[in-house]
């Protein structure tokens, strides 16, 4: 029988079936929202915390700190408690009141500050302070790795090693960094696409850094190319998940589908996969599904 952290990963990859506008090309979906946790980051908080206890960065009697969005909040909040290490997670006010409730769920303190890079800023000062432990998925090697062991090698086996396109929302970039790592090992024509937001656009899940916030672990030359996606056009397609393809998943999600339908009308042939991040749910207070 499995314990939840083995029930991390081999989430499925589902064929889109209304909305690929292209029949020369299958657009695949990776169902994030199916780990435990209820997004991808479970990935990386797994595998930051386990790395640092393994060597010795961490123990029981830590106080981590981390500044997150929410879904990577969540993903500490579960797998510190089930490693008895306490945690403070630091996010936006602006953050759904699921999101807080979760991690409060799981026996998380949670801190809201005005926006992420005052979050980020708060987190550091603690961890300065010798207070606290920062993991700091921001510039965690950790973060993408988990990516490179696991996101990675799953799409390449569950496509039969037929994907040309990946594609993802860019946050943190943990996933973009370490699935493009593994992939790119594999067959060097993979194309690896990242979305972030337009100008002006707010999308839970994907930002657009100012630079001196920019995440240490990205590397450019490891995106082959980056899209940019709307607000109107990632709640548009978010909605168009749920109801043509039964994908009850968030904005983050939508904004990349967005940016995979529109890479399946570019191209002749091709197997795109694109990461659906997390789960509807976890939006239902705010506006996305009104």
């Amino acid at each position: 029988m499995a314990g939840i952290l083995d029930l991390v990963g081999n989430t499925p990859l589902v064929e889109l079936q209304q909305l690929n506008p292209n029949p020369n090309v299958r657009i695949y979906g990776k169902l994030e929202g199916n780990n435990p946790g209820g997004s991808v980051k479970d990935r990386p908080a797994l595998n930051m915390i386990r790395s640092a206890l393994e060597r010795g960065d961490i123990n029981t009697e830590s106080h981590l700190i981390e500044a997150t969005s929410g879904n990577t909040g969540i993903a500490l909040a579960l797998m510190a408690k089930l490693f008895g290490i306490d945690i403070e997670l630091v996010m936006p006010q602006n953050s759904t009141r699921e999101r807080v409730l979760t991690m409060e769920a799981f026996g998380a303190k949670v801190t809201l500050l005005e926006n992420i890079e005052r979050c980020r800023d708060y987190a550091e000062e603690k961890a300065a302070s010798g207070t606290h432990k920062l993991l700091n998925q921001f510039a965690n090697p950790d973060n993408y790795m988990a990516h490179y062991k696991t996101t990675g090698p799953e799409i390449w086996r569950d496509t039969n090693e037929q994907v040309t396109h990946f594609v993802s929302s860019m946050g943190t970039t943990g996933t973009i960094m370490g699935t493009s790592r593994f992939l790119k090992e594999k067959n060097s024509d993979i194309q690896i696409v990242g979305c972030q937001p337009t100008e002006e656009s707010s999308i839970p899940g994907i930002r657009r850094w100012p630079v001196e916030y920019l995440p240490k672990i990205y590397e450019p030359s490891r995106v082959d190319r980056v899209m940019d996606v709307s607000q109107q056009e990632a709640t548009e397609m978010t909605r168009r998940l749920a109801r043509e393809e039964g994908i009850f998943a968030g904005m983050s999600s939508g904004g990349a589908a967005a940016a995979a339908i529109r890479l399946a009308q570019e191209i002749d042939t091709g197997v795109i996969v694109f990461i659906c991040c997390d789960r509807g749910d976890r939006y239902l207070s705010s506006d996305l599904f009104g």
